[in-house]
């Protein structure tokens, strides 16, 4: 990586630098980063604390490796704060593909949230979900019909999961899909650690005539232990700033539509 000149960087810039040299050396030490950026041991020290407790990457002895267990799932109260921002731009941008009268299959997860609150004030939707929290917000907050998924709840994920689940969307079509991901990437496609999760996302992009993830760019680049479906299967991606050039033509070359909010 080439010397970069840190009186130009945002501390955020420098983060998402880090972590983009994590996901393509899958280790970093911090004299290496503290050369790079011009910055202290004390800075990177710093970033680094902060990206672990986001979970972007674990500290190691004198640096830091990137999260590849692809196992592992924070549960969602652990996850609400993490990227928050980013989510809620991605959210709002998501929310403008709808439209008053559309029937919409939402999934599960944190980002899933922030675009649902972006739409309570559309008229006469329909909203196929398994995520019991966003099911209360819409029937709160919403005139929408609500098709909520039975099922096994999925214990700290708020969600139903399960053969119930996959039975409760049997004979239905939705508009669009607004699917959440813990991982993508153009290989692999969008992947989550769960079995069972993964078969009822998979489900709702069955049903569905068009295909939007909702993905932060700390998720892009890695992939988790069960794919949900090829890039081939997906529409659109929203996402943030984040993602990189390179990572954001890689998708579009699998003809898959790339919209990058800004803040």
């Amino acid at each position: 990586m080439q010397k970069v000149d840190n009186g130009h960087l945002f501390l955020q810039e420098r983060q998402e630098m880090i972590l983009s040299l994590l996901k393509k050396e899958h280790k970093v030490m911090v004299p290496y980063l503290c050369e790079c950026f011009s910055v202290s041991p004390a800075t990177i020290r710093s970033d680094l604390n902060e990206m672990e407790s986001r979970g972007l990457l674990t500290r190691t002895h004198g640096g830091a490796i990137l999260n590849t267990k692809s196992g592992q799932e924070k549960v969602t109260n652990q996850k609400v704060g993490l990227n928050r921002s980013e989510k809620r731009l991605i959210g709002l941008a998501a929310a403008e593909m709808v439209q008053d009268g559309d029937v919409i299959a939402v999934d599960t997860g944190t980002t899933a949230m922030e675009f649902v609150r972006a739409i309570t004030r559309r008229k006469n939707l329909t909203v196929v979900t398994n995520d019991l929290n966003i099911a209360g917000v819409l029937e709160e907050q919403s005139d929408a019909t609500i098709v909520f998924i039975g099922g096994v709840i999925r214990r700290g994920f708020h969600c139903s999961v399960g053969p119930l689940a996959i039975k409760g969307m049997e004979g239905l079509g939705v508009d669009k899909c607004f699917l959440a991901t813990n991982g993508l990437t153009p290989e692999f496609g969008i992947s989550t650690p769960d079995m069972g999760h993964a078969e009822v996302k998979r489900r709702m992009v069955q049903i569905a005539s068009q295909v939007i993830v909702m993905c932060d760019s700390s998720k892009i680049g890695s992939s988790s232990f069960c794919q949900v479906v090829p890039l081939s299967q997906v529409d659109v991606i929203i996402t943030d700033e984040g993602i990189g050039v390179k990572m954001r033509q890689a998708l579009e070359d699998r003809e898959v539509i790339v919209k990058v909010c800004k803040a």
